[in-house]
């Protein structure tokens, strides 16, 4: 009942129903995509916010310093004392992972504070710090003195009254009351920020993961931050933001620019079904092509077409038209091993079907394939926004957190080999991409540092 594997068909399918990658222009993308950073910096209507985080990021750690870190995220609270050598490098010392308030049941706004206030007494007792960062990955409005509004909080914390309130003030009044007076920065940033400001301890102004030795004294280049894992974020540092009428070539301010949500124009019929499917149709276009929250539904919605049009017989087929959801994790493990024939895709072909098994690789390949493209010309746009004197010892940094890139099967190395294309296509542009670890932790606890800069 299997048709035979056929490239060529499946490839045209792809661009009949234009989800392929060859559709899209690499360097015009790249403009499009400084066009709106552009707009969105000035105020225009944008599909980039382009929001500030009032946040410089130090350009070099100082060292022998300790500052406390704590990273709100998902259901947990860490909290650690981050101590910088004299390279430059972060070592945690003293953490502790406590539930995230609100997660075993609704507490009020004091309720909430005073157990956050419980985790940062202990460690402020016995040591001086410069600064408390803290990382808190829910949805805030950061003004210009670093405290962060809450905007809304995901379905594992139960806290309405802490909605529209100040995280870093309330932590500060909490921790008064407590009578621990506590007068230093607290500096609250997202996970994008965080990302950017660990590549800062965890890249060496050269370029390598290990600190080098730098006799020259030579500044270090920029760090961007990069995320690509259930969702899709930038964050750089940037020297004119008009709208808030911020101008500064010594101290630039890193901003986060919602880069998931760029307007992708040219996308296919099955992309605007897909979209359609989804929670909050209209938006975020470019993380529903590359991020992992998507990959797998988007996937499912075209490998369905392909059934539907014969594109790709098997005789459980219809157990995949009937198949409400797939999960990206799924997929990528039936990529990385289609000839095991387990897994929900992989248990639905049987001996004698190698054909459609590889036209189902095939077809998720071309996904992923576009995807990181879109992802390449995003990083090469942030890049050439950066494009100003940097030295060939002192590249771009691109500090990158997120499990669809480190993990799912070809997105790291078609996005690498993108980027390289579209930086050195006239000129070459000195940059190295590198995951960071603890990117959380150790960007809150630079970004104490970053406060007093």
């Amino acid at each position: 009942m299997s048709n035979k594997f056929n490239a060529k068909e499946l490839s045209e399918f792809a661009r009949y129903y234009g989800f392929h990658y060859d559709s899209l222009n690499p360097q015009a993308l790249v403009e499009e995509v400084l066009i709106e950073m552009d707009r969105g910096l000035s105020g225009r209507s944008s599909s980039l916010q382009m929001i500030p985080s009032y946040i410089t990021p130090v350009t070099r750690i100082p060292s022998e310093k300790t500052v406390l870190a704590l990273d709100a995220g998902g259901t947990n609270l860490r909290a650690s004392l981050v101590y910088f050598n004299d390279n430059g490098e972060a070592v945690a010392q003293g953490t502790s992972k406590t539930p995230m308030p609100g997660t075993s049941g609704q507490v009020s706004a004091q309720e909430f504070f005073d157990i956050i206030a419980d985790v940062t007494i202990p460690l402020l007792k016995d040591t001086k710090i410069e600064g408390i960062g803290f990382t808190f990955s829910y949805p805030m409005e950061i003004t210009s003195e670093s405290d962060g509004i809450l905007l809304s909080f995901s379905k594992e914390v139960d806290a309405p009254d802490v909605i529209g309130k100040g995280i870093g003030s309330g932590l500060r009044n909490a921790l008064a009351a407590k009578g621990c007076k506590y007068s230093g920065p607290i500096v609250m940033l997202n996970d994008t920020v965080a990302t950017l400001l660990s590549g800062v301890a965890a890249i060496s102004p050269d370029g390598e993961t290990v600190r080098t030795k730098n006799d020259f004294g030579a500044d270090a280049g920029p760090v961007i931050g990069f995320i690509l894992g259930t969702g899709f974020n930038t964050a750089y540092p940037e020297m004119s933001i008009p709208k808030i009428k911020f101008s500064s070539r010594s101290s630039p301010q890193i901003v986060v620019c919602e880069t998931g949500n760029f307007n992708v124009r040219y996308r296919g019929m099955l992309d605007v079904e897909f979209d359609n499917t989804t929670k909050n149709p209209g938006v975020y276009y470019l993380e529903k092509a590359s991020a992992g929250a998507y990959l797998g539904p988007l996937t499912l919605h075209i490998l369905k077409q392909a059934v539907k049009d014969k594109i790709i017989q098997f005789k459980k087929s219809d157990e995949l038209l009937a198949m409400q959801h797939l999960e990206t994790r799924y997929l990528n493990e039936f990529t990385h091993a289609p000839l095991v024939a387990q897994g929900l895709l992989g248990s639905l072909f049987g001996p004698g079907e190698s054909d459609a098994l590889a036209s189902v690789q095939y077809l998720t390949s071309i996904v992923t394939e576009r995807g990181a493209l879109l992802s390449a010309a995003v990083l090469a746009a942030t890049v050439k926004r950066l494009d100003a004197g940097c030295e060939p010892f002192a590249p771009v940094r691109i500090a990158v957190e997120g499990t669809t890139y480190l993990i799912y099967k070809g997105m790291r190395r078609s996005l690498e080999s993108y980027l390289h294309q579209m930086l050195y296509k006239k000129k070459p542009r000195p940059y190295i991409i590198s995951p960071v670890e603890q990117a959380s932790l150790f960007g809150a606890a630079v970004a104490a540092l970053s406060k007093k800069n």
